[in-house]
């Protein structure tokens, strides 16, 4: 019988520049495409300038003030219909509980994640102190509802909830 005897090659300086490449290349790589991945997938700020936000914290503790002392008492439903379509309802009421007038409300819908798929509610008065309004193209899950009512150019109402649509 022969036996074989297995010879163990010497390693080389060309082995090791090709091993130390390829590792290197594989690391770098990976890298890449996870910084791509990051860059691309979230936007990863909720306000655009910190430093132009900071500025205008004043101004929204005011205005948070002045919203409670009005006292207003402002109800909101809000589904989904099963072919994607939001429909929003608002009824709005001063503290004797008289319907608001002279106010304009606007929504939106912005998902806490992805500023991308914010969805601007169409809202229009559909009485006085109710409003009613509509967007399409809303997917299933977490948003947030985000209600600011104005009169003459100044706010007067904000509001922001996380609800589910199914």
């Amino acid at each position: 019988m022969t036996a074989s005897i297995r010879v163990a090659r010497p390693i080389t300086g060309r082995f090791v520049l090709i091993a130390l490449l390829t590792f290197f290349s594989v690391v770098i790589g990976a890298n890449m495409l996870m910084m791509r991945f990051a860059i691309t997938t979230l936007p990863g700020t909720e306000v655009d300038s910190a430093y132009s936000a900071s500025l205008t914290y004043e101004r929204e503790i005011i205005a948070a003030r002045q919203q409670n002392e009005r006292r207003w008492q402002v109800q909101v439903h809000i589904h989904r219909r099963s072919d994607g379509e939001a429909v929003l309802a608002i009824e709005a009421r001063d503290r004797a509980g008289a319907p608001v007038a002279g106010v304009n409300f606007m929504a939106r819908l912005e998902r806490p994640v992805d500023r991308r798929a914010d969805r601007a509610i169409d809202v229009s008065q559909a009485d006085v102190g109710t409003f009613r309004g509509s967007a399409s193209g809303v997917a299933v899950g977490q948003w947030d509802l985000v209600i600011e009512g104005d009169a003459g150019g100044r706010r007067m109402f904000v509001s922001k909830n996380r609800v589910v649509l199914n």
